[in-house]
């Protein structure tokens, strides 16, 4: 329910800032893709969301409702990206606006120790004083007496002579152990001495002590902190945001064998430059073996919503020449995962390889494509005229009769804005078979939107239709309706509505 506080573009850099160890990556992605959209699109409205007061709801009856800023309610790897993210593009924001949202983090009641210094690092880096260390008292405590048991090792070979006849204390693990590790990891030698110094001791003590900090640094309970409000936001969530979003990182690890080894052909193929022979082409083949959770996890693994959309055509042709077709719930997995959020983020006119993409992918596969795109695009809250443009051209080119009769349905379930009256408008337009029940729930909702399109030019264009081409549905009722929805028209269209309207007769 979180995600219902943001607009369509915060929502989809939440949803990225959510997906996990990669999730700051692809939310530079996102971000750079609406800032080519929208040159003039901001990231205040995302912080402002963030530090919106919201009632926190109390895990025992014993404990009392509290108010917190929005972003103590996520999970801290959320606000590990989240910090990491702004590093990367607070040009673009108030300095003002990043100093509310470190305070409103402040008031978290379990800070993490990860989640706190980054936003100490970030405040240096906005020039503002702050003496306290990026670093834990627990981890400085460890930091003095690693650095006690290193003094006097040597000059030229401290570490590897420390490793080779001290042993340093982290938990049960040894430094000898550390070393048959780092050994292990080598590329090109399956034993490195400690007393042969050089360039590849170095490196090697370089991932040593990185993995004595790390492993010196865990604290139990902040872990515990974590993933409780972590598993507080995913139940909330749930509903709105994908699956595999709300993880670390896939389980390719359920996957069979085969599937694997496809996965890495086909991501190896969408990386390349070079054309696509057959052979290539035949590695798609492995979608028809996949059950539906498989489906997902192999679209997560290769990142289908972050794909250029110049590969979006290429990939298309290969999934549309697989015989036999995708079942119903693949292709409507697959056009999710690829479209949906491309479409939701457009702020000018599609691309046309996006075009080309959505067209074949319809023309083959109507339904899966109005339940997994159309019908969450005509859902979501702020969608403009480049969404209903691109649904507009499914409308006339793509889509059978009963189909537009369903998709007519699905407006009947949100709220009208001047986007969607232009999409009705093209359903009413392209003549589906109205009955008389579908008829009488859009009259319905006809008159119980209209008083917001008063002023309306679209409203009125669309009522004009509705009253010339389907002026045999209208019964005694329905135009006693309709009548008093035009007495509030306020647009030039208004006496020609009420003549239309008055030429229609019964007998």
């Amino acid at each position: 329910m979180f995600l219902n506080r943001f607009d369509g573009q915060s929502k989809l850099l939440v949803r990225a800032l959510m997906s996990g160890a990669s999730g700051v990556h692809r939310a530079v992605s996102v971000f750079h893709r609406q800032q080519r959209a929208n040159p003039e699109m901001s990231l205040s409205s995302l912080v402002e969301t963030l530090c919106q007061d919201e009632i926190s709801c109390p895990q025992t009856e014993s404990q009392a409702l509290t108010v917190k800023p929005l972003v103590c309610l996520f999970p801290s790897l959320f606000k590990q990206n989240l910090l990491s993210f702004i590093h990367l593009v607070h040009s673009v924001l108030p300095q003002t606006s990043v100093l509310h949202l470190l305070k409103c983090l402040s008031q978290d009641p379990h800070p993490n120790p990860w989640v706190t210094t980054l936003g100490r690092q970030l405040e240096r880096g906005l020039g503002v004083h702050n003496e306290e260390p990026l670093y834990t008292p627990l981890c400085s405590q460890r930091l003095k007496e690693l650095t006690q048991r290193l003094a006097g090792v040597g000059e030229t070979s401290g570490w590897a002579k420390c490793l080779s006849g001290q042993t340093i204390e982290s938990g049960s693990q040894s430094a000898s152990g550390l070393l048959e590790l780092g050994t292990q990891r080598k590329r090109k030698s399956s034993f490195v001495s400690p007393d042969s110094g050089g360039e590849e001791m170095g490196q090697q003590s370089k991932r040593i002590k990185m993995d004595v900090c790390g492993s010196e640094c865990v604290d139990a309970e902040e872990q515990s902190a974590n993933e409780e409000t972590s598993g507080r936001f995913e139940k909330d969530a749930a509903e709105e945001t994908p699956a595999e979003e709300l993880q670390p990182a896939p389980d390719t690890d359920s996957l069979p064998e085969h599937i694997k080894v496809s996965v890495l052909q086909i991501k190896e193929l969408l990386e390349s430059h070079t054309e696509w022979d057959q052979s290539s082409m035949d590695v798609f083949k492995v979608l028809n073996d996949c059950d539906p959770a498989q489906v997902e996890v192999l679209c997560s693994t290769l990142s289908l919503s972050d794909l250029p959309e110049q590969t979006l055509p290429k990939l298309c042709s290969s999934v549309l020449a697989l015989s036999p077709d995708l079942s119903y719930s693949t292709a409507a997995t697959l056009i999710k995962s690829l479209l949906l959020e491309k479409v939701l983020s457009l702020s000018e006119p599609a691309s046309r390889c996006l075009v080309t993409a959505v067209t074949s992918l319809c023309s083959h596969y109507p339904r899966p494509m109005c339940h997994s795109l159309i019908e969450p695009v005509l859902m979501e809250k702020n969608i403009g005229n480049p969404q209903a443009e691109l649904l507009n051209r499914l409308i006339e080119g793509c889509l059978d009769s009963h189909y537009k009769l369903l998709l007519l349905q699905m407006t009947f379930k949100t709220v009208w804005s001047e986007a969607v009256l232009s999409i009705i408008h093209s359903l009413l337009d392209s003549k589906p078979d109205l009955n008389e029940e579908v008829f009488s729930q859009f009259t319905e909702q006809l008159v119980s939107q209209g008083p917001q399109f008063t002023k309306s030019v679209k409203f009125a264009k669309m009522m004009l239709t509705v009253l010339t081409k389907y002026s045999s549905h209208v019964t005694a009722a329905h135009k006693h309706s309709l009548s008093s929805c035009l007495m509030l028209n306020e647009t030039f269209l208004k006496k020609s509505l009420q003549a239309a309207l008055k030429r229609i007769t019964h007998t």
